[in-house]
């Protein structure tokens, strides 16, 4: 390897961002040594895999690589498997056997199938088995545990099962991905079974159990696990704090993070971030400002999620100064994630006019809004009573964003109309949608016309209800009390005209 070389790889190792990549990849383009299989091998896969972001450029890369290699191709294969995009890892796959005459190898296909199972294509999983099967790879190792983490993604646990059985010495991730199989289907005692099995028992599997016993709200048994396991990891907490936090269980979720303080362990993001959310849940704002005091003094105020995290508790608990305190004390560049949090948060507590300047600073900061920020800024704008401004904004993220609205977005515009009164406007919005409204929507409507008094409209929304939904009791229920208060109504009016 020649110096040049070798400068280029020293300087990869410290690189961080797609910028310092590019000028990297100049300078390879410019000396000539982008020729070297070791050096465009290593630029792509430090691209595709260490580099947020980064994997359109992985994928320019590829494309005009005067001659990819398999190593090439396993690089961005690998990195659209755990990537949102996990089906250009499959057209890769395609690519790659379509343009190399070498073999496709383990790496490959276990990668190819872990997006397989990402996207939870079962036709897809099925035809790259068949491929192992033709190379005489569904036995090796790495292979082999992919397609069972791939079938059990897909819901065939007995096709995990058959494969793990065909595996000859399946090693302690073998083993963890069919016990996972099996919480996934909610056989609790066959994971318990292979869980007992086990050879030899890592800190993963530990952990495992307790993710799927928290899972199933198994928690006596969840309880126990966590008492028996030889050591505990920041995982094993975390999965604790956040397993009794999402269903409901605020004081256990407490209990186990002030053991978590006792002992001495410091929280990470996940720990963080789940007890925060069932401060959010429970309305306990103290407990909030307490965590938030200890986030200041450990000094992990610059992890963006826990960030977001403290503002969605602060807004759900009712003090959204806190909220917009955290938000303007974030340190760097805040992310579409904080942007829509704290829009979010205005939304809830009925600042239609601030979360809508908000969202107008966040486009001119340079971010664009996603479907999801718009969600929140049209929940907004129906909150507050901004008709006209929900309407721009609907027209700006079809016409200017190109953003395709979701069933949520056309439900957003039709509480918006019928928050307003504009029920005759509302219906029409629904009746012209380019897909089949939900019983949501319509139910959305129904709502607005009881509580508008509109008998007429209200019967016939009920009759596209019944259509969807027709063993919906209260749908009939609320129908029947708007009929009965027009009624009453009626029967007043007699008595003042006759008595």
């Amino acid at each position: 390897m020649s110096s040049a070389e070798h400068f280029c790889l020293s300087l990869l190792n410290n690189c961080r961002t797609l910028r310092s990549l590019q000028q990297i990849h100049a300078h390879v383009t410019k000396t000539g040594i982008d020729s070297n299989p070791l050096v465009a091998g290593k630029l792509l896969l430090h691209c595709a895999v260490h580099l947020c972001g980064a994997l359109e450029y992985a994928t320019r890369l590829l494309r005009y690589s005067s001659n990819p290699d398999p190593f090439m191709y396993n690089a961005l294969i690998r990195g659209f498997s755990d990537s949102d995009l996990p089906q250009n890892s499959i057209s890769t796959f395609s690519l790659m056997l379509k343009n190399l005459d070498s073999p496709v190898d383990s790496f490959s296909l276990a990668f190819t199938l872990k997006s397989a199972a990402n996207m939870r294509c079962l036709r897809t999983g099925i035809q790259l088995h068949c491929q192992a099967l033709t190379r005489g790879l569904d036995t090796h190792l790495f292979v082999g545990t992919t397609l069972i983490s791939m079938y059990a993604e897909c819901g065939c646990v007995g096709f995990a099962e058959r494969m793990f059985d065909e595996i000859p010495e399946p090693n302690v991730v073998t083993w963890n991905a069919v016990v996972t199989a099996f919480f996934r289907c909610g056989d609790v005692k066959s994971a318990e079974r292979v869980f007992s099995s086990m050879p030899a028992k890592s800190l993963a599997s530990y952990n495992l159990m307790l993710a799927g016993y928290t899972k199933l709200e198994e928690f006596e048994l969840a309880r126990w696990v966590f008492g028996e396991m030889p050591r505990r990891d920041e995982v094993s907490w975390s999965t604790m704090i956040v397993g009794f936090a999402q269903h409901g269980c605020f004081d256990e979720a407490f209990g186990y993070f002030r053991e978590l303080l006792r002992v001495e362990m410091r929280p990470n993001e996940v720990s963080l971030t789940g007890v925060l959310s069932a401060c959010a849940q429970a309305g306990a704002l103290e407990f909030a400002k307490i965590l938030h005091g200890f986030i200041e003094k450990v000094g992990l105020v610059w992890i963006t999620p826990v960030n977001n995290a403290l503002m969605d508790t602060y807004s759900k608990c009712g003090n959204v100064d806190m909220a917009r305190l955290v938000f303007q004390r974030m340190p760097g560049k805040r992310s579409i994630v904080s942007w829509t949090s704290m829009i979010v948060g205005l939304a809830i507590q009925g600042h239609g006019e601030e979360a809508l300047s908000l969202f107008h600073e966040m486009e001119e900061s340079g971010i664009d809004p996603d479907g999801i920020a718009f969600i929140a800024i049209l929940y907004a704008c129906s909150h507050s009573g901004l008709v006209e401004q929900g309407q721009k904004v609907f027209d700006k993220m079809t016409q200017v964003y190109g953003i395709k609205p979701d069933i949520e977005h056309y439900g957003c515009m039709v509480d918006l109309y019928g928050r307003a009164g504009q029920l005759l406007k509302a219906y029409h919005f629904v009746t012209q949608l380019p897909i089949p409204p939900n019983a949501v929507i319509w139910r959305t409507l129904l709502g607005a016309c009881s509580f508008y008094g509109n008998v007429k409209l209200a019967e016939q929304v009920k009759r596209r209800l019944s259509e969807l939904d027709p063993n919906n009791s209260s749908d009939h229920v609320l129908l029947s009390n708007l009929c009965s208060c027009r009624e009453m109504e009626g029967c007043c009016q007699s008595e003042k005209i006759y008595g």
